[in-house]
């Protein structure tokens, strides 16, 4: 650079308006490591669904954006096994799907029951506790569920407007039987709520058989999408409830009065604009939903069973101890082990990640401290992904330190 054209460059930086600098961290390139993500989610994405979410991006007014909408909303249909029409994708995570629930399906003041047994039920109670309803729980221990004839006597002494449970709670690695509940909540006149966020395409669920009204999950668990979508679906009893409201939602976000038009689902001829979706999470999570399609709902129930059991049976033979002892009340996509007697599973967890740069859990919520966790799911459920993973503990259980006992 000539002596004139530094002094400029000079002048013009100290003439700049501009007195905060470009952050040299994002004069670097991106650095995102390869690893196995074998925990509770997300889990390792396919390359065909990262291809999808590669593609280029259109309007997320266009038509054939629509278009792309009205295959998830069936995809979604068909992983629920509902007919629902008011089915959709929140632009956001579980969470999202959570909040939109809640949100939509209660006014303050109303009464709500939640089963809690892990970190869902207790996020729930919060939600619905912070929107004014009045909220009761059925409280158990990590791994613990609910007989049908606890949650009738609840039904019956609080005389909820909406009931919640958790499918797949994932922090204790328990799936919940579902028969029966709906019946309970359609005799007392009360919603019945779902979360699988952890569950579906791992474990049976059937929305309209099991007549569940609501019902939510994530894109990032067996679906195999990246994190950021929601898929949720309501029933004719929830329409009834939510669109004949004395008061809005607390959330414009998440109002389903302005989300069934912008999903197609109000039976009016034209979309309004609501909110920008997430054009590209759209696009994975069709893909994802797709590939679901194509492996079909059985046989992916079928193969997480499998993989989990053969997972399950080598965990036993390093003699370690399965916290949910009943086999039918596992979760197919997270096992949780006991923590191992005399070891720190903090340092167990920093070991596995160091040398196997491999992803697993400890607890969470209330079963901090008491479990580790093991996800296999979607694209990650594969015998040779269950191998790894139980070499992987056998190395630390080897070379980690007894801390106590």
């Amino acid at each position: 650079m000539s002596g004139a054209a530094l002094f400029h460059s000079r002048l013009d930086r100290s003439m700049s308006s501009v007195t905060v600098p470009p952050p040299a961290c994002l004069l670097r390139p991106l650095e995102a490591p390869l690893r196995y993500l074998f925990g509770p989610g997300p889990s390792n994405v396919p390359p065909r669904v990262l291809a999808a979410g590669g593609r280029p991006i259109i309007g997320h007014l266009h038509p054939e954006m629509y278009g792309i909408m009205n295959d998830i909303k069936k995809g979604i249909q068909y992983a629920f096994q509902t007919e629902n029409k008011m089915t959709i994708s929140m632009s956001g995570s579980g969470h999202a799907a959570m909040e939109c629930a809640v949100f939509n399906a209660v006014e303050p003041g109303e009464s709500v029951l939640v089963a809690v047994n892990g970190i869902w039920g207790e996020r729930v109670a919060e939600i619905a506790e912070r929107m004014g309803a009045n909220v009761h729980k059925m409280v158990k221990a990590p791994g613990g569920y609910f007989t049908n004839k606890e949650i009738e006597q609840a039904v019956e002494k609080h005389k909820p407007v909406l009931f919640f449970l958790t499918h797949g709670e994932s922090s204790a690695g328990l799936c919940h039987p579902m028969d029966g509940i709906g019946d309970i909540c359609r005799k007392h006149n009360c919603l019945f709520l779902v979360d699988t966020v952890a569950s579906l395409g791992a474990a049976p669920i059937y929305m309209d058989k099991q007549s569940i009204d609501i019902l939510y999950t994530g894109s990032q668990k067996a679906l195999n999408a990246p994190p950021g979508t929601a898929p949720i679906s309501f029933n004719e009893r929830a329409c009834q409830k939510m669109f004949n409201r004395k008061t809005k939602p607390v959330s414009y976000l998440f109002d389903m009065t302005h989300l069934s038009n912008y999903w197609g689902c109000d039976g009016k001829p034209a979309r309004a604009y609501h909110h920008t979706g997430p054009v590209s999470g759209f696009f994975a999570l069709r893909e994802s939903l797709a590939i679901l399609a194509e492996t079909g709902l059985e046989e992916s129930w079928r193969k997480h069973k499998e993989v989990s059991g053969y997972l399950q049976r080598g965990l036993e033979d390093l003699g370690l101890k399965l916290f949910i002892p009943e086999r039918d009340l596992r979760l197919p996509s997270v096992t949780t082990i006991a923590i191992p007697e005399g070891y720190d599973w903090r340092e167990m967890l920093v070991y596995i990640m160091k040398n196997h740069q491999m992803e697993m859990t400890g607890g969470l919520g209330p079963s901090i401290g008491m479990v580790m966790r093991i996800g296999l799911m979607g694209y990650n459920c594969e015998k040779t992904n269950a191998d790894m993973a139980l070499q992987a503990l056998a190395d630390a259980l080897k070379n980690c330190k007894k801390t106590r006992g």
